[in-house]
């Protein structure tokens, strides 16, 4: 069983990350001294869960994390730095820290580390979640010790509604669009006057019109879809914000 470490200071480790061509070292103190910050650590960098669940969620709901006091979010795997970086920029994840603890110094200092070498894997993190205030642990929900890699706690929406319980979670939002369209441009401007964040898909760089045909029935853009319902274009999207 996996204990938990409230109440106990982080471990204190140096990081060795790679920004460009250049080695940077990173201590535990310049992460967590003086900041309140979210770790959520995972057993891998590119694994299925990891890659469509658990970091992509951290990354959407990053700025309401920062709304009530969360200074940064990271992501803390047993991966070298190069591995990180180059997952960083796959998921465009801009809002998250990668943090490389390829060693498993952080890991092994949390009592998270695991085996796992029925996968190839060696040594790497239980997945697991913390709030972190000044280099203590505030809250830690970790994963029940049970048989394959459960993701019952360590979410994102887990922690948002430990730190900010009568937060009401924004649907998800997304936008097809297509550059230089100026019903897009009007859709985008309709959501954020109205304070609604979006995920803006880009046809030609993020999808075809093959995907935004198999998924809405219609080969123009916009097409906005909200929490799982489509809603259509711009001029549908209005007369949406004006009965919602």
């Amino acid at each position: 069983m996996f204990a938990s470490q409230e109440g106990k200071a982080v471990p204190q480790v140096t990081f060795h990350t790679r920004h460009g061509d250049r080695w940077v070292d990173i201590t535990t103190d310049e992460l967590f001294k003086d900041k309140t910050v979210i770790v959520f650590s995972l057993p891998g960098a590119f694994t299925p869960t990891c890659s469509s669940s658990h970091l992509p969620r951290y990354n959407e709901l990053s700025g309401v994390f920062v709304q009530h006091g969360v200074d940064s979010i990271l992501c803390v795997s047993v991966n070298d730095t190069f591995v990180m970086n180059a997952w960083k920029a796959e998921q465009r994840a801009e809002n998250i820290t990668f943090i490389p603890d390829g060693n498993g110094e952080f890991t092994r200092g949390m009592e998270m580390l695991v085996e796992k070498a029925d996968l190839g894997f060696g040594a790497r993190s239980w997945r697991y979640s913390m709030l972190v205030r000044n280099g203590v642990v505030e809250k830690m929900f970790v994963e029940p010790d049970q048989p394959g890699d459960p993701f019952e706690v360590s979410d994102a929406d887990t922690m948002l509604r430990y730190l900010a319980p009568e937060y009401k979670v924004q649907e998800s939002v997304s936008v097809f669009t297509k550059p230089g369209c100026p019903f897009c441009t009007k859709a985008k401007q309709l959501l954020l006057d109205h304070g609604i964040q979006f995920e803006e898909i880009v046809l030609g760089q993020d999808a075809t019109t093959v995907s935004l045909r198999a998924v809405s029935g219609r080969a123009t853009v916009p097409q906005v879809f909200i929490g799982g319902r489509h809603i259509g274009g711009s001029d549908d999207l209005e007369q949406f914000l004006l009965s919602a």
